[in-house]
């Protein structure tokens, strides 16, 4: 299949019109093909989860196109196959943020090769610890990147449906999340036949009752479903079960 080439359009629309917003703003500095925060202290980070707050709207999807979003899930979909995905997350040694660290490419690959005819994808922003503001920052600020990686993943294993455990005590994130979600749907990033391709991928919003055990994987997945979010007694992975 060929692409569509709208994701090339929306940049070149879309892009000059993000420099002109920002070029006369002392808070940001343009290097190369790309707009970063002014300063210092933001100068010399390289910046990869955060690379898009307070430069993007969040609530612009043409503006996250303009910085790069969904090109990956667009080279994913045309370019690669599931395994070189799979392998690619390998080679970048990507690891969970939680205390053990696990590989994501060996959580990935254990999920494809599972013999299932249906496989979920679910992002867990609940966050219990007291102050700790991660994922509502980046569901707040930069959505679709969100979107995006999860219909990467999505794609590498085999999944046709995904859920985004959040915090309810987290309304702007949730509505963020809404509105990015409506946006993906419209532009045909989510949905049925993506991008033209044969991939169909959707997700929806569960929001969790601030129980700090539903950050636990079989607990979160029991809430989910509509149950009693205890931790269950287990012998297998949930990228095998749940």
């Amino acid at each position: 299949m060929n692409r569509t080439g709208m994701l090339t359009k929306i940049k070149e629309k879309t892009y000059p019109l993000l420099l002109e917003r920002v070029s006369n703003d002392e808070r940001f500095v343009v290097k190369e093909d790309s707009v970063q925060l002014a300063g210092s202290f933001y100068e010399k980070q390289q910046r990869i989860a955060l690379k898009n707050f307070n430069i993007i709207n969040p609530e612009s999807i043409d503006e996250y196109i303009a910085a790069g979003g969904y090109f990956a899930l667009e080279k994913a979909l045309f370019e690669l196959s599931r395994e070189e995905i799979i392998d690619i997350i390998k080679d970048f040694n990507l690891r969970g943020r939680g205390g053990a660290g696990f590989p994501t490419g060996r959580k990935w690959e254990s999920a494809f090769v599972e013999d299932s005819d249906i496989k979920f994808v679910i992002c867990n922003a609940d966050e219990g610890d007291p102050g700790a503001y991660m994922d509502r920052s980046i569901l707040e600020g930069d959505p679709h990147s969100i979107i995006e990686g999860m219909a990467i993943c999505a794609y590498a294993i085999g999944a046709q449906k995904g859920y985004v455990y959040v915090r309810a005590e987290y309304p702007k994130a949730v509505e963020s999340l809404k509105t990015a979600l409506r946006k993906a749907r419209e532009f045909n990033l989510l949905g049925d036949h993506i991008l033209g391709t044969d991939f169909n991928f959707d997700l929806e919003i569960r929001l969790g009752a601030g129980a700090f055990v539903c950050g636990e994987g079989t607990a979160l997945i029991k809430s989910v479903e509509g149950n009693r979010g205890m931790p269950q007694s287990k012998v297998y992975r949930t990228t095998q079960r749940g």
